[in-house]
């Protein structure tokens, strides 16, 4: 199949990790996906087998507008007709994030079918708090998957869709994010720089609201073991200033960004997540799949999905610090049995993109 993917940027971040594993993993499988990128913003290594379009310039200010978005969807089209020209038709579209979103559902192609990454709730709720206007934005984006097919990257994010109602698709269908087991167990026995040479706990995540450093730094002054807790985030300078705040500067290791955080996660005796909502967490299962444990807030959407069975005891509510530090503890003395962690089986890149391959009937 040639399959064409949709996305805002390949500047870093989760949705675009994702659909550059599904589209390395249709390669495999002998088909031919290809990138639709809005602008052009590259962090990640690209194959150079796959193909990138870039569809607007970078100072076209049709892209960016909020009202008039006539223009900038003929534009998309006749580029994705002027590809299909050259290349063939496309026998699959996935379009992933709101601004690509909203233009996509205007082309017309078909097979589309949108990826909603994340909560569609808790997103609105967060822009509630910026003002009417961000607001407003936000929920037209919302507003404009209604009609169309989508696909949920968690069981969780569809169920609030369901019962929400305020968005009513043609369908809605949950496929999990893929995960490439082999290359993360090749990359967590590479060496590292600046891992401490003592026990750790270890936490991921870029410093926003989101991930709820303050519940973290809280809950590490909570426990009765003191031992060392590293972060990884891109903003160093400001989780040092909070960590100070909630008095635990010297309990808290922060190196900075690591381009490859699996040596990380594989020496940590578990890693910790504080995050208010999610959509499928990539760093559970990540962190699963190096063999460490992990507690984590029951936030919605994903942890509960991924963290069943004897995991399940370290799920906590969130917004609780005292409940992650007791939990915390617990885990440094009572791990959990990690021979059966059935997510892992779920989410094996493979199977994910035959299912995203079964979609086109």
């Amino acid at each position: 199949m040639r399959i064409a993917i949709a996305i805002d940027s390949l500047g870093g971040g989760g949705a675009q990790k994702v659909m550059l594993t599904l589209a390395k993993e249709f390669t495999e499988l002998g088909h031919e996906p290809h990138f639709f990128v809005m602008s052009d913003n590259t962090a990640f290594d690209i194959p150079q087998s796959l193909p990138v379009h870039i569809c607007f310039a970078k100072k076209d200010r049709d892209f960016n507008r909020f009202w008039n978005l006539a223009p900038a969807v003929e534009k998309l089209t006749a580029k994705i007709r002027s590809i299909e020209q050259t290349v063939g038709k496309f026998d699959l579209f996935l379009s992933n994030l709101d601004k690509t979103n909203r233009l996509m559902v205007k082309t017309n192609v078909s097979p589309l079918f949108v990826v909603v990454h994340a909560s569609v709730e808790e997103e609105l709720t967060r822009h509630a708090k910026l003002g009417p206007f961000a607001y407003l934005k936000k929920l037209l984006a919302k507003k404009a998957l209604n009609g169309h097919h989508l696909v949920t990257v968690s069981e969780g994010i569809a169920n609030e869709i369901r019962q929400t109602k305020r968005i009513e698709p043609a369908s809605i269908k949950c496929i999990y994010n893929p995960f490439e087991f082999d290359e993360i167990d090749h990359l967590s026995q590479q060496q590292a720089q600046g891992i401490p040479d003592s026990d750790y706990l270890i936490h991921i995540g870029r410093y926003v609201k989101q991930k709820r450093h303050d519940v973290l730094f809280q809950s590490i002054a909570k426990m009765k073991s003191q031992i060392p807790v590293v972060l990884l985030c891109h903003n160093p300078k400001k989780a040092r200033k909070a960590a100070k705040k909630y008095g635990v500067e010297s309990r808290v290791v922060i190196p900075g960004f690591q381009p490859n955080p699996f040596p990380w996660i594989k020496s940590a005796k578990a890693l910790v997540l504080s995050s208010d909502f999610e959509g499928l967490p990539t760093v559970l299962i990540e962190s699963l799949a190096c063999g460490t444990p992990v507690v984590s807030t029951d936030c919605p959407h994903g942890p509960s999905e991924i963290m069943t069975g004897d995991l399940a005891r370290f799920l906590v509510p969130r917004r609780d610090p005292a409940a992650l530090a007791a939990k915390l503890d617990e885990m440094l003395v009572s791990p959990p049995s990690m021979a059966e962690v059935d997510i892992l089986a779920k989410v094996q890149a493979a199977r994910i993109a035959q299912e995203y391959l079964a979609l086109v009937k």
